[in-house]
């Protein structure tokens, strides 16, 4: 099963790029991923938020083909422990060819991207900037594939 996660807009802060980087490293050692970014919006500052919501949807739906397994990070996603995301990941394999993880602006999603995807995924009932996600999300994944291997990474 091939991975691609899509963030909106450039990692800003040096420690989130370097975490995710390092996260990114490992996680190729387990399954083919990538990371797209989609590229921040010209003058978004003039637009309202379902303007920006609704043009940054539509550069991610570009990006995104028919058969793919769109899984989005949202607030009001479905909640999972490090094991039972694991599990649920698990379950995927075999079923899907390319399982799409998105991450969207400070607004969130467009109801075109809710439309298009399969599944929520929330990482906490707390809220984090959509910079942060990305890290938390990065560190997850690798946690997961390490727990299927059986790996003593979770428990260290």
């Amino acid at each position: 099963m091939r991975i691609t996660l899509f963030e909106t807009g450039k990692t800003r802060d040096p420690f989130i790029r370097e975490g995710v980087e390092l996260f990114r490293k490992r996680v190729v050692r387990y399954a083919p991923f990538r990371i797209v970014s989609i590229p921040d919006l010209k003058n978004s500052r003039n637009l309202t938020m379902k303007e920006v919501q609704d043009q940054e949807g539509e550069l991610l739906l570009k990006r995104i083909r028919p058969g793919d397994y769109v899984m989005l990070l949202d607030e009001r996603g479905d909640e999972y422990n490090s094991i039972s995301f694991a599990e649920h990941l698990n379950s995927l394999e075999g079923r899907v060819n390319h399982l799409c993880f998105v991450i969207g602006g400070p607004y969130g999603f467009s109801e075109k991207v809710y439309s298009r995807a399969r599944q929520q995924l929330s990482l906490s009932r707390l809220t984090f900037s959509h910079q942060l996600v990305r890290l938390i999300f990065m560190e997850q994944l690798y946690r997961a594939f390490t727990i299927l291997k059986g790996e003593p990474y979770h428990h260290a």
